[in-house]
């Protein structure tokens, strides 16, 4: 996989290994910025495709692969 970027995620399509709440798909919808600025980015919320629910997750695990598929498989 690519190395991810943060401030690249924003409506970056994701799978999920083992589907959450029966969901599959995901959607970064947002990146949290961290207040103050110059800190790091830390977290971000993906949203179900069907469903439309948002959860807040850290950004860094979408690198594991056991848990996450970079595009909609």
């Amino acid at each position: 996989m690519n190395p991810l970027s943060p401030k690249k995620l924003l409506l970056s399509k994701w799978t999920a290994v083992k589907p959450i709440a029966k969901q599959k798909h995901f959607l970064v919808s947002k990146v949290i910025l961290p207040e103050p600025p110059s800190e790091k980015i830390e977290f971000i919320e993906i949203e179900a495709v069907l469903t439309k629910k948002v959860s807040l997750i850290a950004w860094r695990d979408l690198t594991k692969s056991e848990l996450w598929i970079q595009g909609w498989q």
